[in-house]
């Protein structure tokens, strides 16, 4: 097995200017996103060794309402990772990889563009990775190969949510 780099942007959050950016909450929509996405992964079987988030409020409450789905070990592998919150790049996720060993599996928890540069530069393609939807890169050395990219809209159908969830 390769390692694995899975990215999930932050749900839907309140509009700018409702508050101080950092402090953007998700809406109930976004609270929805969240945790159709956090079953989603548990049905799929993903197991991390490592999911990072940005300190801004809408992507702690991701990573936090995504994790309500998975294990009590799991949800223990939760840290907030300040680089996340802006300019994030593909250096940075492999180096945040780096001590998972060579078949870890990371999930990062932050914000746009940055994730989908992060995937495209990794790739060397190009993806927009909607609020509340995820990517996985697998990983060969620097390079990798986009296997997953869902939209909120799918992660629901997976998580057998109702329709409101996406």
């Amino acid at each position: 097995m390769a390692r694995q780099l899975w990215l999930l942007r932050h749900a839907e959050a309140e509009p700018h200017g409702t508050r101080n950016d950092a402090e953007r909450r998700l809406t109930e929509r976004g609270e929805r996103q969240a945790r159709a996405a956090g079953i989603a992964v548990s049905r799929i079987g993903v197991k991390f060794d490592a999911i990072l988030f940005s300190p801004k409020v809408r992507a702690r409450q991701t990573a936090e309402l995504a994790a309500e789905a998975w294990s009590a070990q799991q949800r223990k592998r939760l840290r907030e990772h300040p680089p996340l919150a802006s300019g994030f790049d593909a250096r940075q996720a492999l180096e945040a990889l780096e001590g998972d060993g060579a078949d870890g599996c990371l999930l990062l928890v932050g914000h746009e563009p940055d994730l989908s540069r992060v995937a495209g530069d990794l790739t060397g393609g190009r993806l927009d990775l909607k609020k509340g939807g995820i990517a996985a890169v697998r990983l060969d050395g620097s390079g990798g190969e986009l296997v997953v990219l869902m939209r909120p809209r799918e992660l629901v159908l997976i998580a057998g949510a109702p329709a409101g969830g996406e």
